[in-house]
């Protein structure tokens, strides 16, 4: 008995979209008229047509207008028969027979929608046949899955959906937003990270920025990015965080500690009073309402990464996204990279085009070469470890220096650096100007704190809780409590 059901999708295979009507109709309107030929053959390609004769004749059209000849009958065929495509174009007789199907070139737009269209599904159906042999081959479901995702937004990456303006038509709106930027000087185009100086030099996070920030072990690096998100997030942004070294628990024990403004080492170690317990309290249920999601995966790749940040986008929206750190990631396994310098320029212009593809700023955490610490000085871009390529993709380079870890007792007692104060420094920034802030931070609770430039006091009403040196814990000496609840999501739990 036959197999009827095989032999229909078979069929349905073999019957791929397409019109042979508008594809000849289209290439009637370029033979007819020589104004829309520069025009509409910057939106096709040679596999935008079905029929083979059909192929040949537009790469015979767009020779021609590459070199800035004139596109007829007489052009084309004299063209075509010199590189010997003449008669796989369909002969003089079908060229002809072209010219006279259309009698003017007024509905081109038409036939050039249909003739796209049908092209874009042809190439779905094609990447989904791809989808389904690496199904087939595959045993890697996660890799299967980043496969299908990549294949299909390539393709609707593809689509070009921009226009060409005059530059009149934009003034306007530039003339608008100067407008606002004089009545409200303090109106930012990014997302506030909440640190004023900090905004004031890279003028708040943007959309497709890939920023750097990058210290020493233990000066506070995942503390730093942790308070921006929680500031970003209590604005209602929603943020992703990919951290390769902590635990989605530690981080939500970092992050309670910080909004609640509690000691980590009280709450660790079990001694928090009522009014500590009431902040706590507070602060979880004001992060729980919050859209900050967590993947704690030891070992991801770029791919994976953008893959997750896709879902989160799609089903919640994304502003935000956080990587701790750099050194930690994997590259993708399908490149051969003869050592780690060429892993890590690898996995850094992943992750520009990460910022470039979900369109968020990224914010990317990076250590630093020993010599910023055996040469006692401030960091700089060349300190950036194992490769200059993270210098090269960043839009925003930030460094944490903190000159009281290495400082004497007498440097702090005449006020020559000051405990606990730390430098923030822009050392590159794509879109303005590099600078310098300053932040207190708040050991005990983890936290980076703005200082009033004019008078030098924190942003908080009660210092004095700052001012006990035995009580500050470095970052990175916190243990994990495993019964302690996180009011972060989970990516895995939420999302997979």
């Amino acid at each position: 008995m036959a197999n009827t059901k095989g032999n229909n999708a078979k069929k349905v295979y073999q019957e791929m979209p397409h019109s042979v009507e508008a594809e000849q109709a289209l290439l009637g309107c370029l033979l007819l008229d020589t104004k829309i030929q520069v025009e509409t053959s910057a939106f096709l390609e040679e596999e935008d047509f079905y029929v083979e004769s059909h192929k040949y004749i537009f790469t015979g059209m767009r020779d021609l207008i590459s070199v800035n000849k004139p596109v007829d009958f007489v052009t084309l065929t004299d063209s075509l028969e010199k590189n010997g495509t003449l008669e796989l174009a369909g002969g003089v007789d079908y060229i002809a027979k072209l010219t006279d199907i259309m009698p003017s070139s007024a509905g081109y737009q038409r036939y050039l929608d249909i003739v796209k269209r049908n092209s874009m599904l042809r190439k779905l159906i094609a990447g989904s046949t791809e989808i389904i042999d690496d199904c087939i081959k595959s045993s890697d479901e996660k890799q299967s899955l980043a496969f299908a995702e990549k294949t299909v937004f390539d393709l609707s990456n593809g689509v070009d959906t921009s226009e060409v303006v005059k530059i009149g038509s934009v003034i306007p709106e530039v003339m608008t937003e100067l407008d606002e930027l004089t009545k409200d000087k303090s109106r930012l185009r990014g997302i506030r990270t909440g640190y004023n100086d900090l905004d004031n030099i890279i003028n708040g996070l943007h959309k497709s920025d890939l920023m750097i920030l990058a210290a020493r072990p233990s000066v506070g690096k995942t503390s730093l990015a942790m308070n921006i998100v929680e500031n970003v997030a209590l604005n209602n942004y929603s943020c992703l965080i990919f951290s390769l070294e902590m635990s989605k628990k530690q981080l939500g024990q970092r992050m309670l500690c910080s909004v609640a403004d509690v000691s980590m080492e009280h709450a660790l170690k079990g001694n928090l009073n009522k009014e500590e317990w009431i902040k706590m309290e507070k602060a979880r249920k004001l992060l729980s309402d919050k859209q900050i999601f967590i993947d704690d995966s030891s070992i991801i790749k770029p791919s994976e990464m953008i893959s997750k940040c896709r879902r989160i986008k799609r089903k919640y929206g994304l502003d935000f996204v956080v990587i701790d750190y750099i050194q930690l990631m994997t590259p993708d396994a399908k490149k051969n990279l003869d050592n780690r310098q060429q892993e890590i320029t690898d996995i850094s212009r992943n992750l520009k085009i990460l910022a470039k593809e979900i369109d968020v700023p990224v914010l990317a955490l990076s250590q630093l070469s020993r010599a910023v610490e055996s040469e006692k000085r401030r960091p700089q871009l060349s300190d950036l470890r194992e490769s200059g390529a993270i210098e090269q993709d960043a839009d925003i380079v930030i460094f944490i220096h903190r000159p009281d870890k290495k400082a004497t007792d007498e440097d702090i007692k005449t006020g020559k650096v000051k405990k606990n104060v730390a430098e923030i420094l822009v050392e590159k920034n794509r879109s303005g100007r590099t600078g310098l802030a300053h932040l207190y931070f708040k050991g005990e609770t983890t936290k980076f704190i703005n200082i009033n430039e004019e008078t030098g006091e924190t942003d908080e009403k009660e210092k004095e809780s700052t001012e006990n040196e035995n009580t500050y814990l470095e970052e990175d000496s916190f243990t994990q409590d495993e019964e302690t609840a996180s009011p972060i999501k989970s990516v895995d739990d939420d999302i997979f």
